[in-house]
C-alpha cells in the first residue's frame, strides 16, 4: 500500500494537521493525533509531530504507507431494465452495523516520585518521556470538552490527582516537548500563574539543560532568530532579524565531556523558544543523539548517528525562579532518566576505548 499524499487546499488552509487529517481521511480526533505523534506524518517531506500546526495553502502532506486505510465508497450501479424480463424483486436492505464509539484513553496515573516540590502556589515537577506538558489552547478548543476524555492525558491533566486534589486544576506557565525529561513547574494560584508567567517573559528564571550530541560543539554563546519555517518547513534560524514572526533566542553552550564523535553538552538558556536547544545544537554541527527533524543543514541530508539513542537525548536538568510569594531565590536539580544514562554510559565506554 503506497503512502497517502495530498496537497493543502484553500479549504483546508489555515486548519490544523488534526484537522485536516480528520476530515480528509475520515478519522476520529484520536487516531488523527497518534499519527502524527508516532511520527507517521509529513508536511513538504519532513516529519511533522504537533497536532496543532496550521496548514498553509500548497503544503504537501504524506501519511505513512500502511498506517491508515481509507475506505472509498463507490456508489451501487443501476441495474438495467429489459422489456421482456420483469426485474427481479429487490432484497430487503440490511441495516448498517451501528459505529463503534472511539475508546477513551486509558487510565494513567503519575508516580509519586515525580513531584520534587509542592506548597499552595507551586509544584515542581520531574516530567517523565513520552508525556506531553500541557494540551495546546488550539487542540484543546478543537477537540472540545467531549473529546478531550479520548485523548491521552498530559502531565497537568495527571497533576491534580497526584497532588490529592482532583479538583483543583493546575496551570502551565511553561513546557517541555514531549520526549524531553526533566524539570517544569505549575502555578496553583492565579497570582503565582501571573508571577512565574512574568518571570519567564522576562527570561529571569535559570534553566539548563543536559544533553547527548553527535558532535562536538563549540563552546559559545549562540544568538539568532527563530522562525515556524527555514525554509524547508522545519523551524530554525534566519537571516532576516526583522521577520515577522521572528523570535530572539539564545543558548549559552558549554561541553562538560567530549566523548569521541559525541559529547555530553549544557546548555543555559537566556530565552525559552520552541525547540531552542534541538534547533540551536542542530546548526551548530551537533544535532542531538536520537534527533530526527533538527539534524541536517538546510537542503542538506541528515548527520550520521550511531548513538542508538529511541528519542533526542535532551533532559531540563536545572530550574530556579523567584518563588511567587516569598520572592525568595529557589532552585532544583534532577538527575537524567535511565535511557538518557545508559547512553552516555555506552557512549563513554566507546570513547575509551578510542
Amino acid at each position: 500500500m503506497p503512502p497517502i499524499q495530498f496537497v493543502v487546499d484553500r479549504r483546508a488552509a489555515g486548519q490544523t494537521l488534526a484537522a485536516v487529517l480528520k476530515l480528509r481521511l475520515g478519522l476520529s480526533w484520536a487516531q488523527a493525533k497518534r499519527l502524527v505523534e508516532n511520527k507517521h506524518v509529513k508536511v513538504s517531506g519532513q516529519v511533522e509531530t504537533d497536532v496543532a500546526r496550521r496548514l498553509k495553502l500548497g503544503k504537501r502532506v504524506e501519511v505513512a504507507a500502511g498506517t491508515v486505510e481509507v475506505k472509498r465508497v463507490e456508489l451501487p450501479k443501476k441495474p438495467e431494465s429489459s422489456p421482456h424480463k420483469p426485474e427481479p424483486p429487490k432484497k430487503p436492505e440490511k441495516r448498517a452495523a451501528p459505529k463503534e464509539k472511539p475508546a477513551e484513553a486509558p487510565a494513567v496515573r503519575l508516580p509519586p516520585s515525580c513531584i520534587v516540590y509542592q506548597d499552595d502556589a507551586v509544584v515542581v515537577v520531574n516530567k517523565p518521556v513520552g508525556l506531553t506538558t500541557m494540551r495546546h489552547a488550539d487542540e484543546a478548543a478543537e477537540f472540545g470538552a467531549r473529546g478531550k476524555r479520548f485523548l491521552p492525558k498530559t502531565l497537568a491533566d495527571l497533576l491534580p490527582a497526584a497532588l490529592g486534589a482532583p479538583d483543583r486544576s493546575v496551570i502551565a506557565v511553561h513546557r517541555l516537548d514531549r520526549d524531553t525529561s526533566g524539570l517544569v513547574v505549575f502555578a496553583r494560584t492565579r497570582a503565582a500563574a501571573e508571577s512565574l508567567t512574568k518571570q519567564f517573559r522576562k527570561h529571569t528564571t535559570e534553566r539548563r539543560y543536559l544533553a547527548l550530541t553527535r558532535g562536538v560543539p563549540v563552546a559559545r554563546r549562540i544568538e539568532s532568530v527563530l522562525v515556524r519555517d527555514r525554509g524547508d518547513g522545519r523551524r530554525g534560524s534566519t537571516t532576516d532579524l526583522v521577520a515577522e514572526d521572528g523570535k530572539r533566542a539564545v543558548t549559552h553552550v558549554s561541553v562538560p565531556e567530549a566523548l569521541g564523535r559525541f559529547a555530553l553538552v549544557e546548555c543555559r538558556l537566556e530565552t525559552g523558544r520552541t525547540h531552542q536547544v534541538r534547533i540551536h545544537l542542530g546548526e551548530a554541527g551537533a544535532p542531538l543523539c536520537g534527533e530526527t527533524v533538527y539534524d541536517r543543514p538546510l537542503d542538506g541530508k541528515p548527520y550520521p548517528d550511531g548513538s542508538g539513542a529511541k528519542r533526542p537525548m535532551l533532559h531540563a536538568a536545572k530550574l530556579g525562579f523567584a518563588h511567587p510569594e516569598s520572592g525568595d531565590a529557589v532552585s532544583w536539580e534532577v538527575a537524567p532518566p535511565e535511557d538518557f544514562a545508559a547512553v552516555l554510559a555506552r557512549l563513554r565506554k566507546e570513547a575509551s576505548r578510542g
